[in-house]
């Protein structure tokens, strides 16, 4: 690849590797290899963190990339680890050029101790005492309700407010079948878990056997 075209492309992927370490600060560090200079291979790093400089030399995977062009275009969620420690989940994508030759490479880094943080902090906040006392603050059923909704999403690996109206449908069958719809007030109860109106989640029941 002539010079210009090879500078021409290592700055449009520099814009993306920009773009992206915004979308995902402060969690992302993207990092732009020059595969063409080895030795001096990191043109640039956005939201570092892992403390790394622009002109240090390429990684072993960068090496790999360069020495063969069979070598995996995307290799996504390998565990990595910064060189303090923190455990990073990382993703590396390689450039080629006309001749299919590796000429740069577009690397994500997402700390996951700052996840597992929050994974602890949450776990403490959402955790209950498992004593014997038990409190109802709502008429008994509608929690069925909605424990049925939420395990019906996951298995869709969806949310409830996010289900399409064939999935909706195919839901109120397997209420109507478990005798949930028959519950006081069950179709309302439906409806505000769902994110839609009461005559949506009507529509949505509407010739159930």
């Amino acid at each position: 690849m002539p010079q210009n075209q090879n500078n021409l492309l290592l700055s449009q992927l520099n814009s993306i590797a920009e773009g992206l370490s915004e979308t995902f600060s402060p969690f992302c560090e993207v990092v732009l290899h020059d595969l063409k200079n080895p030795e001096h291979a990191i043109l640039a790093i956005h939201n570092n963190l892992s403390g790394r400089q622009v002109g240090e030399p390429v990684t072993e995977l960068g090496l790999a990339r360069i020495a063969s062009p069979d070598f995996p275009n995307v290799v996504a969620n390998y565990a990595n680890t910064f060189a303090d420690g923190r455990p990073v989940k990382s993703t590396s994508i390689g450039i080629k050029d006309e001749q299919g030759e590796y000429v740069a490479a577009l690397c994500l880094n997402v700390d996951m101790s700052l996840f597992r943080g929050m994974q602890n902090a949450l776990a403490q906040f959402t955790h209950v005492s498992s004593g014997a006392v038990a409190e109802h603050l709502e008429p008994g059923g509608t929690e069925a309700i909605r424990k049925h909704i939420d395990k019906f999403a996951a298995r869709l690996a969806s949310t409830p407010r996010s289900l399409k109206a064939n999935e909706r449908k195919l839901l109120m069958q397997e209420l109507k079948a478990s005798g949930l719809l028959e519950i006081k007030k069950a179709m309302d109860t439906v409806a505000h878990h769902l994110g839609v109106s009461r005559a949506t989640a009507y529509l949505d029941a509407k010739d159930l056997v």
